[in-house]
Formats: C-alpha cells, structure tokens, sequence
C-alpha cells in the first residue's frame, strides 16, 4: 500500500519555512539582548550562533523548497546540479557553528577571568574606598590631637615661670618664652632671627662658662643642674639652674639646643641668710662662753685697780696711769656687755610699749647732731601701728645704732628717712630706715651682722654694733633685713612679730 506524497511534501515546505523564521526571529531576540549588555559575552556568543543557525536553516531550508518544487516541476535534473551546493553550505554552516562554539569557549574562561578580576579590582576599589576614608578620619584625627598637643605644651611654654629657651649650636636664639625674656631683659617686639639681639652666649657672665657648656651638650646630648650666672640685658646679675638637651634638625643642618633655666637668685639670698643665721648663732654660743669667762677677772682688775686709786694722791704719775688702766678696763667691759647682749644671754625686761614712741625718743637724742651736719630726717609712720611687748632699752639702741650708722654713711648734707608699717595679714610691724649714703660693697653685705666687722677706719667703731642690734632683734623673735646699693645708700628693715597686741590703741 503506497501512502500519499503530499503530506510529507507539505511538512518538509511548512517545516523548512518555519526554520527559516524561528532563525531570523533567534538573530533579532540575540540582537536584542546583545544590545542591552554589550559587555556580557553570552549574548555575543548567542548572536554569533543565531547568525550561523540561521544562515544553516536559510541554505537548508531554502535548499528542501527548491528541491520539492523542482521535482514537483519535473526538472530533477537542476536539483542534481544544486545539491552539492547546498550541502556544501549546510555543511560549512555547522562548520561555522561548531566552530563559534568551540571558540566560545576559551572566551568564557577568559570572560569568566575577566569577571573575577573585575570583582577582585571592585573589592579592591571597595577598600581603598574604605581605607581613604578610614585615612582622612585618622589624618583628622591625628590633626585634631597634634593641634591639642601644640597648643598645650604652647600654653607651657607662654605661662612657665621658668625660662625655656631654643638656640642653635652657634648660640642664635630661635625662640624664648616670656618669662626669659624678663630674665634677660629682652624686648619683646624682638626675635631670635634679628641681627639686633645678642646670642645666647652672650648672656654668660663668664664666657667660658657657654662655651664649656656647649661643648658637654654637643658630647653628651644634654646637661642637668648646671649652675651659672646669667647678665641680662640691663646689667642684672642673675643665678640660675639651667637644664639642656639637644636635638639634630635636618633642615638647619644644625644642632638645636632645648634650654630650661631656672632663677634660683632668691633660694642663694636664702641660703647665705641661713649660713649667715647658723653662723651668728655659733659666734654668739662662743663669744657668750668668752664674754663670761672674761667678765670676772676684767671685774677684779677694775675692783683692784679702783682701790688703788682710791689710795693714790691726784695729779702724780701713778694716779694717771691706774685711771688709764681703769678707762680700757671699763671699755673692755662695754664690750663685754655687748658680747653678751649679742649672745642673747643678757638680762632683758619687756613690757608693753608704743613703737612711735621708742623712735621719737632716739631721733630727740640724735636730731642735734644730725642737724649740725646738715642731715634731714623724715618720719613715716603707719597710725595702724599697734602697742608692742618690747625691750625699750635695747630696741633704742637698735635704732639708735640704725640711725648713727646712717649718718656716718653720708657724712654731711642728706637725708634719712624712718618709716614704719603693720601688715595685719602676717601680723608683723617693719621699721625701715632709709638714708641717701655712700651705700655698702656687695662683697661686705654678707659680713655686717658678724661681730667686729666695720667698714670705718681705726678707731671709729668697734664692729659689734650691728651685731648687738641684731642679737637683740632676735631676741624679739625678728629679723633684720638690708638692701644697699653703692653710691646711691642703704635701707635696714626691722621686722617685729606682733604678739598680744591691742590694735585698738595704735602708736603715734
């Protein structure tokens, strides 16, 4: 049984024309796809496979209508002729197929390396990201906390109290706090750069001390407690502890020197008062023990020596030679008695008195005097004052002492000046007295208070004095003080505690 031919005919026509449709209809949805990603290489390899699918379906399907119709139209022999043609393109278009394929596939592996290099430079770009954030807000933060560092240690270096100075292994101030440049007498409107202002060495009392100095930084990159002496700009003279450590600074090439010098003038002043307190206190236990052994044999000898008097007629030799031994006798027990009163050990009666009053007694006694050499004398009292338990007898003779002292200082036509003040926060009364004298050498300020120490000439003073005045302030629990600059005069302080005082009734 032979079935019909027409079906068959028809499914090939039907079947080649609708290959060639679902191809071109491939091609333009690859086309499509491949548009938006061009970048994504399966839509490239999908369009490449849809151009070659479809060129396959064209030349087969094209090739089975042609076929059909031809033997439909009884011309096999034009089929004959294409056949080979037709194979040979369907035959290349799987070629082209198998070909695209295979290619595709070395391009996915590279494309799938391409991917994964894209991700590791996108994390990579993720952290960058991130670390240059992270990198400015450290920079930020690392700004904020050096500026708040400099800006502390700025406020060290403004307010320190201390010198802090900078300076270039040549001596070249770079920088210098406030307080140096008080302690040298710099001006502030000048810089360390300025060929105006005098290096740091300069500022040495000694010359060697700097460079010295200089050469134990450079050797051993610092230096501790050093003590010096500094002359500021205006001729002061002062002592200090100074500390340095250096630092090489590449751009100057150089090596920097970090200064911090303190001025321990006052803390020397306190220490030579001490000594100066420890010593009078030794010389007073000795000359109090010499003074007593003294005493009795002196008393004896003037004993003897007034019995002899007494026997002798006036007027012949022996009469002037035992008032002669008599005369040194009485004076060498002045003296004595002055020893002791020095040595504290000296019988004192204290009672309440009025300070004003204990000075306008001395001044009533002197002023004659003064006034035969043409010395003025100003008062200055303090009405606050107040009633003071004292020895008058021996504050007279301080002040006594004070004001003598003063005029043997200037001699004829100048001034003294006596001013008293009370200070009710520390509870104490000062008595300076002033005068406009020749002043005392720096050299003898530390000695004045020291028994037999004077300045005058052979016979003009014995040198206890001073000493007397100030064993018999100590007694009262006080202190003298003294300034004194040569050529322009001297100021004694007297500094009395107040104790049981009635400040309702203030001297006068």
């Amino acid at each position: 049984m032979q079935l019909p031919f027409w079906p068959v005919l028809l499914v090939d026509l039907l079947g080649s024309a609708l290959m060639i449709v679902f191809s071109i209809l491939c091609v333009r949805l690859s086309f499509q796809l491949r548009s938006q990603d061009r970048e994504n290489v399966v839509w490239t390899y999908l369009l490449m496979v849809s151009h070659a699918l479809t060129a396959f379906a064209v030349s087969r399907g094209v090739g089975h209508i042609a076929k059909e119709l031809l033997i439909l139209g009884d011309r096999p022999d034009i089929w004959a002729a294409l056949r080979p043609y037709s194979g040979s393109i369907n035959t290349i278009t799987f070629c082209v197929v198998g070909a695209v394929t295979l290619f595709f596939e070395r391009i996915w592996r590279v494309y799938q390396q391409v991917l994964r290099d894209k991700e590791a430079l996108q994390e990579a770009h993720e952290k960058l990201l991130f670390m240059n954030k992270h990198l400015e807000d450290l920079v930020l933060e690392r700004t904020q906390e050096l500026a708040r560092s400099e800006g502390k240690y700025r406020r060290i270096f403004e307010v320190s109290r201390d010198m802090i100075a900078v300076v270039d292994a040549g001596g070249t101030l770079l920088d210098i706090n406030p307080a140096g440049r008080e302690m040298l007498g710099i001006p502030h409107h000048l810089t360390g750069r300025e060929s105006a202002l005098p290096d740091f060495g300069s500022f040495f009392a000694r010359r060697e001390d700097w460079d010295r100095l200089r050469e134990r930084i450079l050797r051993d990159c610092y230096v501790s407690d050093a003590e010096v002496d500094l002359v500021a700009a205006d001729g002061r003279e002062v002592n200090v502890l100074l500390s340095a450590a250096s630092e090489c600074e590449v751009s100057r090439k150089t090596e920097i020197f970090h200064f911090v010098v303190k001025d321990i003038s006052q803390r020397k002043a306190m220490q030579q008062q001490l000594l100066q307190a420890d010593k009078l206190a030794s010389i007073g236990q000795l000359a109090a023990g010499i003074a007593h052994e003294i005493n009795n044999p002196l008393g004896i000898i003037l004993g003897y020596t007034q019995l002899l008097i007494r026997e002798e007629p006036e007027g012949t030799e022996r009469y002037e030679d035992l008032k002669t031994i008599e005369r040194h006798s009485r004076t060498c027990k002045t003296i004595v008695e002055d020893l002791l009163s020095f040595s504290r050990r000296a019988h004192t009666k204290k009672e309440t008195a009025s300070l004003h009053e204990t000075i306008e007694e001395v001044l009533s006694v002197v002023r004659h005097n003064l006034e035969l050499d043409q010395i003025q004398v100003e008062k200055d009292f303090d009405p606050a004052v107040p009633l003071l338990v004292l020895d008058k007898d021996k504050m007279r003779q301080v002040f006594m002492n004070l004001i003598m002292n003063a005029k043997q200082a200037i001699g004829k036509d100048g001034w003294i000046r006596v001013e008293t003040r009370f200070d009710p926060g520390r509870r104490q009364i000062r008595v300076a007295v002033r005068d406009n004298g020749c002043g005392i050498k720096p050299g003898d300020l530390p000695r004045i208070f020291d028994p037999f120490f004077t300045t005058k000439g052979t016979g003009e003073g014995t040198g206890l004095g001073l000493s007397v005045s100030y064993g018999i302030v100590k007694n009262h629990a006080g202190d003298i003080l003294v300034e004194s600059q040569v050529g322009e005069g001297s100021t004694f302080t007297v500094v009395l505690p107040v104790e049981n005082e009635d400040e309702e009734n203030a001297g006068t």
